[in-house]
């Protein structure tokens, strides 16, 4: 290059040479949509039509809803639906075609029977089938006042009181010798680790009954690693003292919370919890061991009854507020990002409960991996693997 073009190129402002590729850019998507040299084979090719039935439900006696979403690439138009293999009569909000990643949800009149399957149907104008199969009819809670405190309440019963109850064990681990504190804090790992596996798995399970746009198992993988990398900036900065190590716990729990009190509302509103008081009772005691893992770190500190209160609001309250939503206004996209976030989470706690207990180890001159340590975390994991059993659906 010339010495004088370089002179001339040093001269043009930095803001420009930033945005020169951008707009050579948007100029070649302007003449792409302008001049469509795709026409050729889109006309030639029948529209990809992909529709995904979100949710079923039976808001009365003889009524059944459907929300539906238009994930493909081109619109949809409905034209018929079947349900158990027989067509029927129903109406469309907003209407019976779909651009792109447009919502709407069908009405129809049918006499289910409460308690059996049904299997449902959409047929495109093209003849396209799309199905699914609900689990079992049951009435849908109705949305009221009631209700909306009744769900509040559910989610009391499955995430706060069973933090609160595994937190009550504070006073009884501060008196324990040093190796058994280890121990707990190992404990504490196996409990984390099935919460991230099951979390994971959680996340993936969601991700199938999402329309492929919006790239389930990806979306999963960065949220993961997006809320791990914020979470370890942030433990850099502030450091790794024992209760910021309860709330990093308290916040990964909570998020996993979250994502579960969103499950649960759905299951409860969609009638896929019919075990009703069974399964509340089944989630107290799987979720019981999180207030352990909560305050285990807290064995060697004095923290007053401020942080314990907002510790066990932190753990338990998303639970809450997941089932709200899950009961009124599910949205699988919205679940399996909160399910992400939290795996990500409780992995970044596994490794800074790691970080503390090789750090007490070594203040004692004894291995990481004892047979004690190693116990501790395999219990951890047997003990929220058995209690599983109970809420698994």
């Amino acid at each position: 290059m010339q010495p004088s073009v370089i002179v001339q190129a040093k001269k043009i402002p930095t803001w420009v040479l930033a945005l020169f590729p951008l707009a050579i850019l948007l100029l070649l998507v302007v003449l792409f949509f302008a001049l469509n040299p795709l026409a050729f084979f889109t006309g030639t090719f029948p529209p990809l039509e992909e529709l995904t039935i979100q949710r079923v439900t039976f808001p009365e006696h003889g009524h059944m809803q459907l929300d539906v979403i238009n994930g493909g690439p081109d619109p949809v138009t409905i034209a018929q639906v079947q349900v158990d293999d027989a067509y029927w009569q129903y109406s469309i909000t907003p209407d019976n075609t779909l651009n792109r990643l447009e919502r709407a949800t069908i009405d129809l009149q049918y006499p289910w029977v409460d308690g059996e399957p049904l299997p449902v149907a959409l047929i495109t104008s093209t003849g396209l089938t799309f199905a699914t199969e609900t689990d079992v009819a049951v009435l849908a809670p109705q949305r009221s006042a009631a209700t909306f405190i009744n769900y509040g309440l559910l989610g009391i019963y499955v995430g706060i009181i069973p933090v609160v109850l595994g937190m009550l064990w504070y006073p009884f681990m501060r008196r324990v010798d040093q190796k058994w504190i280890n121990a707990f804090l190992a404990l504490t790992i196996g409990l984390l680790i099935f919460l991230f596996i099951d979390t994971i798995l959680e996340a993936v399970e969601i991700s199938a009954d999402l329309p492929g746009v919006f790239q389930g198992i990806p979306l999963v993988v960065f949220g993961t690693l997006f809320s791990f990398g914020i979470l370890m900036a942030v433990n850099q900065r502030r450091g790794s003292t024992p209760l910021a190590v309860a709330t990093f716990i308290a916040l990964g729990i909570g998020l996993h919370n979250f994502g579960e009190g969103l499950a649960i509302g759905a299951a409860f509103a969609t009638g896929a919890a019919a075990l009703g008081s069974f399964l509340v009772i089944g989630f107290t005691l799987h979720n019981i061991t999180e207030g352990v893992g909560i305050v285990a770190p807290l064995t060697q500190e004095k923290p007053g009854l401020r942080a314990f209160v907002l510790l066990a609001i932190l753990a338990g309250l998303p639970a809450m507020l997941g089932t709200w939503i899950g009961g009124f206004a599910f949205n699988p996209a919205l679940a399996l990002l909160f399910l992400s976030l939290g795996a990500g989470a409780i992995l970044q706690v596994i490794w800074v409960v790691g970080k503390l207990l090789k750090a007490n180890a070594q203040r004692q001159e004894e291995p990481v991996v004892s047979w004690l340590n190693f116990t501790a975390v395999t219990a951890g994991v047997l003990i929220m693997y058995a209690t599983a059993f109970l809420v698994k659906f």
